[in-house]
């Protein structure tokens, strides 16, 4: 079961905002949006690895997502310095 794609653009956005806000990066809001949805995908493969199977609609995308726009968020300044 997943979500459609106006849903996963509106929760990929604020699940990108809101790492945005947690890691104080500043960023637009198609960034947002952009880290949200691949963050959610990162995150869904990480928990995959350890079994972690996440399911459940739009409130576990959105924790996935912040979850994997953070990681994606702190890679990117690694990779910057």
């Amino acid at each position: 079961m997943g979500v459609g794609w106006i849903t996963a653009i509106i929760v990929g956005g604020v699940a990108g905002w809101l790492a945005e806000q947690f890691m104080k990066s500043n960023m637009g809001i198609i960034m947002n949006i952009i880290l949200g949805i691949v963050g959610s995908i990162v995150a869904n493969a990480i928990l995959n690895v350890f079994g972690v199977y996440v399911s459940g609609g739009w409130l576990a995308y959105l924790i996935t997502g912040f979850i994997g726009a953070v990681i994606l968020i702190f890679v990117g300044r690694l990779v910057r310095r």
